[in-house]
């Protein structure tokens, strides 16, 4: 199964930027981990307004439980929220093979 998932990052109030540079870094290789296991397949970054901090991601796993796992292996999970939104294939999508 593919699911949308949209992620607002609130940084805690307090939070250095060195904090913040570390969890960015943690958070794009745990990424980099999750691509190379087909778990998240993209990323995108809708029009954000000013200090605004939000990703789309379209992550694959067998149901929800197995989303939530890996979501909760993210370290930017402590400073979000998310939205998700499972998704099942449209009958005319030009990316589908020929039944």
């Amino acid at each position: 199964m593919e699911f949308l998932v949209d992620m607002v990052t609130t940084v805690p109030p307090g939070t250095s930027d060195d904090g913040v540079a570390e969890m960015r870094a943690r958070e794009a290789a745990r990424s980099a981990e999750l691509t190379a296991q087909g778990s998240l397949l993209r990323l995108w970054r809708p029009p954000l307004a000013p200090g605004e901090w939000r990703t789309w991601g379209l992550f694959r796993a067998d149901d929800a439980d197995e989303l939530e796992a890996v979501l909760a292996s993210m370290p930017l999970r402590a400073w979000r929220r998310e939205t998700v939104t499972p998704l099942t294939p449209h009958p005319n999508d030009p990316g589908q093979p020929p039944r």
